[in-house]
């Protein structure tokens, strides 16, 4: 791995490069582009990108955990989480480690 991070800021400065907004407009379309996603994200909606994959929301209930290191039973509430499911294209694209 490169251990290299890809933040707004890369992403903002791809659109400048490849659209041709000015740097603020990118960042502004980048930032709204994820706003929407987030606030569909909470209202419990699905996120579904083409070509890209599948965000979710799960409702995860109460359960009754074990701590691995003494055995003791400890209670895990309920809880959301969000869940990724990458598209077949995706994970073929990762498999090979080609860049398009």
């Amino acid at each position: 791995m490169s251990g290299k991070t890809l933040t707004r800021m890369d992403l903002s400065e791809a659109v400048f490069r490849e659209v041709g907004l000015s740097r603020n407009d990118s960042a502004q379309l980048v930032e709204s582009v994820l706003k929407h996603v987030s606030d569909a994200l909470v209202a419990g909606e699905q996120v579904k990108i083409s070509s890209f994959g599948t965000f979710s929301v799960r409702d995860k209930a109460a359960r009754v955990g074990r701590n691995p290191k003494t055995g003791d039973e400890v209670p895990i509430s309920p809880r959301r989480v969000l869940t990724f499911r990458p598209s077949h294209l995706m994970k073929e694209r990762v498999v090979s480690g080609t860049k398009k």
